[in-house]
């Protein structure tokens, strides 16, 4: 892993003890496919990124200067995955936040992810649920516990266990919001739907490529018994593209066209998810 790590736009060795990121999480990341020396969907992920400073009251970096890092990072790299982290930066003890500090921004480089099969994911429910924010809903904040939990409920395959490959999640409520990793659509009656992520979840970014570029895709609140029933599942999100599901608990999908279809839209809109990676890489974020 390469790894950069600046105050404001000053490079520095190490995050100081006092960073609000690591005492409070109070921060936002991007996590990036870098295909062909570039990073995948730069707009959309910096557009997030402003997003989530504005809302945490962050001053967010100059898009020109973590371009300009990023490239630099990234020169001559075949396929990897970049994690961007920009924090408050440091301040003394207590929640109250000081407005003189810079941003701490991170950049950490790594190698793209293991393939997934192709015949797809096996799913399960997650007894973890998400709470209810929605001033922080749609945002990537550092805090990931829930997430964390979640993940924790299954653990590597053995001989008398299948393979799990993801876990779905509801909100405290009981609506169906995501998988721990990436978002969720569903196809019923025709049309591509994802829960919406008004109250939590995050907005990805190619849950928004989705939704802006097929037709009658939409959000629509979904139950647990509306995605078990459906006739086709796919996870998505910015480093894995769309992932078919091939079952959740006992139920099961066979590869249905329309799944197919999906794939191949964005294949052609974006190279990176062609046939030669798209829905055979894994990562941890939508």
């Amino acid at each position: 892993m390469t790894t950069r790590i600046f105050s404001g736009d000053l490079r520095i060795d190490a995050i100081d003890p006092r960073d609000r990121g690591l005492a409070y999480g109070d921060g936002v990341f991007e996590t990036i496919l870098v295909h062909r020396s570039a990073p995948v969907w730069w707009d959309a992920h910096l557009a997030r990124l402003q997003r989530g400073c504005d809302v945490l009251g962050i001053a967010a970096p100059d898009p020109g200067f973590l371009r300009a890092e990023i490239d630099a990072m990234a020169d001559g790299c075949a396929r990897a995955v970049l994690k961007l982290i920009v924090t408050r930066g440091i301040s003394e003890r207590g929640y109250a936040r000081s407005s003189h500090a810079p941003p701490t921004v991170v950049l950490s480089l790594s190698g793209a992810p293991p393939s997934t099969p192709r015949d797809g994911l096996n799913l399960r429910w997650c007894e973890t649920p998400l709470a209810i924010q929605p001033r922080l809903a749609g945002i990537k904040h550092l805090n990931r516990l829930e997430q964390v939990l979640a993940r924790a409920e299954w653990g590597d395959a053995d001989s008398n266990r299948p393979v799990i490959h993801e876990g779905l999640q509801c909100d405290t409520a009981g609506r169906v919001v995501s998988a721990t990793s990436a978002n969720l659509f569903v196809l019923r009656d025709g049309r591509w739907l994802t829960p919406p992520i008004a109250a939590c979840g995050i907005a990805g970014v190619c849950r928004g490529w989705i939704l802006g570029h097929v037709a009658e895709s939409a959000e629509a609140a979904l139950a647990r018994g509306e995605v078990e029933s459906a006739d086709a599942i796919v996870l998505c999100n910015a480093v894995r593209g769309i992932l078919p599901v091939a079952a959740l608990g006992p139920r099961r999908w066979v590869p249905n066209a329309a799944t197919i279809a999906l794939w191949q839209r964005l294949a052609e809109a974006e190279p990176a998810f062609g046939p030669t990676h798209g829905s055979q890489d894994s990562s941890e974020e939508t």
